[in-house]
């Protein structure tokens, strides 16, 4: 049977001010269209994974957001961590509790927070790296084929020479600079690594045992109070001894059994205000406004953000960023976008 674990325990920091500690990202309706990204990525499995195969893995603290924005889930497909240690112990969490439930399944782990417009395309990938990974040993990742030179994001290469959809990954590649990402883009064998992967409980557990033992240890030692009323103690006591360290770096860059699905469908991680400008659509003199309504004057390439009917003028403005939360006001200049982080630190 085929499940879905979405990741939804990440902060979101760089979406200040409208993503806060309280209320980050995912759980926000940042492009204006009605949904929050939490929602749009639970309604994205609609139709070929069952509802009751469908889990969030976040933080304790978000339980009540994730009751709010999705009411139909029920609480034991909820899977809270109680401290924040990256994607490699809540990845084997989720996979020890699901084995005791279905210990044949098969899993794809997708983040809450990234933007996928062509759903069809999306299921036809992932029901392919899910059909892969329940007949080999074998995790699968989703490789989006790169549409220019980006830096921004890290890249999967696969080895050369392969028949078939389904290719072997020969290595994991940090952001790259300039030079290198128009090299990727023109050699034909990288692929964005988009965080998406499948895999057999069966073969990730071995996976965690193997080159992940300290957290294998902690966490497998705790199965028997899996989708109990002990659980939450035994998490409570034994999770955060478990090392802060990501999936990437804990099992996929040093497995010898990772294979990717290059996919063409639409993507963006929106990990930037910018990826919202590029995703949204502008008027004639390409500002973007979500939420409110704006009169531009000289104006042009902007991207303004305000609460809902409010009104907004700007003039002689060009390549900014403008986000009004209601409680705060971030001006910035496109081109410094990634200096915001450092800014709302000093805030």
């Amino acid at each position: 049977m085929y499940h879905a674990i979405i990741m939804a325990g990440g902060a979101g920091t760089r979406f200040w001010p409208l993503s806060t500690e309280s209320k980050p990202k995912q759980f926000l309706d940042i492009l204006g269209t009605g949904k929050t990204f939490i929602q749009m990525t639970v309604a994205r499995f609609e139709g070929w994974i069952p509802p009751q195969n469908i889990y969030i893995v976040t933080n304790e603290k978000y339980r009540g957001l994730i009751n709010e924005q999705l009411p139909d889930l029920p609480d034991d497909q909820i899977i809270c961590e109680p401290s924040r240690n990256n994607t490699a112990p809540c990845i084997l969490l989720a996979a020890l509790k699901i084995r005791k439930r279905d210990p044949e399944a098969t899993c794809l782990f997708v983040p809450s927070d990234h933007l996928i417009r062509d759903t069809d395309a999306f299921r036809e990938n992932a029901l392919e790296a899910l059909e892969y990974a329940s007949r080999h040993e074998a995790i699968v990742t989703i490789g989006i084929i790169p549409t220019r030179p980006e830096t921004g994001y890290g890249y999967i290469k696969m080895e050369e020479n392969q028949d078939g959809s389904v290719k072997k990954v020969e290595q994991f590649v940090e952001k790259p600079n300039l030079d290198s990402a128009k090299f990727y883009l023109s050699s034909g064998k990288y692929l964005w690594n988009a965080g998406m992967f499948a895999w057999h409980v069966n073969t990730i557990i071995r996976e965690y045992h193997s080159l992940a033992p300290g957290i294998y240890k902690i966490l497998s030692h705790g199965e028997s109070h899996y989708n109990t009323g002990a659980e939450e103690a035994f998490l409570a006591s034994q999770y955060p001894l478990t090392e802060n360290v990501s999936v990437d770096f804990a099992i996929m860059e040093k497995s010898a059994h990772v294979y990717t699905v290059p996919a063409g469908f639409d993507w963006s991680d929106l990990g930037i205000w910018s990826s919202v400008y590029e995703a949204s659509d502008k008027d004639k003199q390409g500002n973007v406004c979500i939420g409110g309504k704006l009169l531009q004057e000289e104006a042009a390439n902007n991207l303004v953000t305000l609460p809902q009917g409010k009104q907004a003028i700007i003039r002689g403005l060009e390549d900014f960023i403008v986000i009004d939360s209601g409680e705060a006001l971030l001006i910035y200049p496109r081109k410094n976008e990634q200096e915001i982080k450092k800014s709302v630190a000093a805030v």
